[in-house]
């Protein structure tokens, strides 16, 4: 009996670790996809029934109970939403079976760098005074860190920059990561498997993304293989709860005055299930609306799978 009861657990900790999301600005705020019929369903498959009651008291267990949320309509649901968090699962288990990195990836929130009141409390010893206005014109730009989280390695790093948020900005950004910490901790691996969402710097829909990565690949030697979440599943993305609910757990009430203020303080992020988080700054000039090369398409090395190959394909090096 003992034996099923810690079979149960494990099996209900191995399902819901691929359909768990999380709030990047509050710790600790979880919940799952999945109705409890549905955990049922797929718990019995298994092999390890267990009703719907039992199932409530594993999520009340593990603080996945129901919340109530602030934003209470989705823009939509696409139809291979299912599909592609199965493949997304079914990738990420094959990777790191063989050792081999899966790296989620995104942007954080912008922040404006001056004297601006941030969100949340710290300790001082006399009342700290900010602007009453948050005018970009009174400050020194714009903070843009983007983030890469480990899963293997429970490993977090931003890369924070301040000209704009670009495709090249997150490839170059993946390149620090590797060229730095990846293929040291990764010596024997010539393929790297990226999560992201369909938007922003790494949109799904966008050439100029593909482009960069491309160029990626022929610069590190790398096979990158990308995997997007589906439309409205941002939140799904790994980093966004396993990295940046604790940063900005660290950077609370805290003025980002200068690009160093916000570095030492997100570095200070950890958790007690030993979160690491590195920070370094990016110093090069990015700039929006680039277009493509003319015969980029032409020329395209980017290998589309075959089962939604909107959101799955790889980029391979010239050499491969």
């Amino acid at each position: 009996m003992i034996h099923s009861v810690a079979t149960l657990q494990e099996n209900f900790c191995t399902l819901l670790a691929e359909f768990t999301a999380g709030d990047p600005m509050r710790e600790g705020v979880l919940w799952t996809n999945l109705s409890r019929r549905e955990i049922s369903r797929r718990l019995a498959a298994m092999g390890t029934p267990a009703s719907r009651h039992v199932v409530r008291k594993l999520l009340k267990k593990h603080g996945l109970g129901q919340r109530k949320a602030c934003k209470k309509k989705s823009m939509g649901a696409h139809p291979d939403r299912n599909a592609q968090f199965e493949n997304i699962a079914k990738l990420k288990a094959g990777y790191l079976a063989r050792g081999e990195p899966v790296i989620s990836i995104d942007t954080k929130k912008k922040e404006q760098i001056g004297n601006f009141a941030r969100e949340g409390h710290t300790h001082t010893q006399a009342q700290v005074q900010t602007l009453d206005h948050d005018f970009p014109s009174a400050g020194q730009g714009k903070l843009i860190p983007h983030g890469l989280y480990d899963l293997a390695r429970n490993e977090g790093y931003m890369h924070l920059n301040t000209s704009a948020e670009t495709s090249e900005l997150c490839c170059d950004s993946i390149a620090h990561w590797w060229l730095q910490h990846g293929r040291k901790h990764y010596p024997h691996t010539r393929r790297l498997l990226l999560l992201c969402d369909g938007g922003g710097s790494n949109a799904s829909n966008r050439h100029v993304f593909k482009e960069a990565l491309q160029q990626l690949a022929d610069r590190l030697g790398l096979e990158i293989r990308i995997a997007h979440y589906p439309p409205y599943c941002s939140k799904h993305n790994p980093i966004e709860h396993r990295l940046f609910a604790h940063v900005t757990r660290a950077c609370q009430g805290v003025t980002f005055h200068t690009v160093d203020i916000a570095r030492q303080f997100m570095a200070r992020a950890k958790t007690s299930t030993g979160l690491k988080v590195t920070v370094d700054v990016l110093g090069g000039v990015y700039v929006k609306g680039k277009k493509v090369a003319a015969d980029f398409l032409e020329n395209m090395r980017i290998i589309f799978d075959g089962h939604l190959p909107r959101w799955n394909y790889r980029a391979t090096p010239a050499d491969a």
